[in-house]
């Protein structure tokens, strides 16, 4: 079952973030209205920076009582100045304007279909002004975007979500340091940090929740810093922005360390 969107709300595309500034987005603070057969049942209002966790347990942020909802079903972060949904493993999934996702932005109007309810994401009337006159400006933007040459992750549009080219190798973080094997990065996007509901949990008291994201391109991985007193480290160099990750570097974060290597893919 999936909702309506609220009337007069702009598309900005599926699972695309519009491209807002920092400025822009600090006062901006949306809305998840649940609904549940085109009646809206509650309304959740909160602040920039937090984690929203979505289920049907009582230690979520946002409950949905029903029994098609999994305990913990997703989880709406705040990254990168953006909204970010993930699906939790979900029995039954979670679907973003009809289609199902594993990872997804989110932009003004989208509805989250969870079990038989609808969370639609929305900002006020004067916050989706500020959305439609960025998503406007955008459309004519040309292909250098980049005039300094070195796009951050905080840049929404630099956050590519396409996956690599199908080959039989793919990358993985061998632990180096503070673990014991290796982990695949067989998502679009792999989120790590001390959030416990990271992709990879790392320790250490200066580690932001999440601390930084491995994100897959067509031409390779490219890990970017989001937040943290603690910057991660790739080859001893601590990561202002964003890097494209080689085989071999190393990773430093907290008390861990990893190693950047490619493994064969299993058929």
């Amino acid at each position: 079952m999936t909702g309506k969107k609220f009337s007069g709300s702009k598309a900005v595309g599926k699972c695309q973030s519009p491209i807002i500034s920092f400025r822009e987005r600090f006062s901006l603070m949306p809305t998840l209205t649940l609904r549940f057969k085109d009646k809206n049942l509650k309304r959740f209002r909160f602040k920039r920076g937090i984690t929203i966790n979505i289920g049907r347990g009582k230690n979520n942020q946002v409950i949905i009582e029903n029994l098609a909802v999994s305990s913990h079903h997703a989880r709406l972060d705040f990254v990168g100045e953006n909204y970010l949904l993930t699906d939790l493993k979900s029995k039954n999934g979670t679907l973003v304007n009809e289609a199902l996702i594993s990872t997804c932005w989110l932009n003004h109007g989208d509805n989250i279909s969870i079990g038989r309810h609808v969370l639609v994401f929305a900002y006020t009337e004067d916050e989706q002004k500020v959305l439609n006159d960025k998503h406007i400006k955008n459309q004519t933007m040309g292909i250098n975007q980049y005039p300094s040459g070195n796009p951050s992750f905080k840049n929404p549009e630099n956050m590519e979500m396409a996956l690599v080219d199908e080959d039989e190798h793919m990358g993985a973080l061998a632990y180096l340091q503070g673990g014991v094997g290796e982990i695949e990065l067989n998502k679009k996007l792999i989120l790590a940090g001390k959030n416990p509901s990271s992709d990879i949990v790392i320790k250490g008291l200066m580690v932001g929740k999440t601390s930084f994201t491995i994100n897959k391109r067509k031409d390779g991985y490219y890990l970017s810093y989001v937040s943290g007193y603690a910057r991660p480290k790739v080859n001893h160099e601590a990561v202002k922005n964003t890097i494209r990750l080689s085989e071999f570097d190393t990773i430093d974060i907290g008390t861990t360390t990893f190693q950047f290597i490619k493994v064969r893919c299993k058929k």
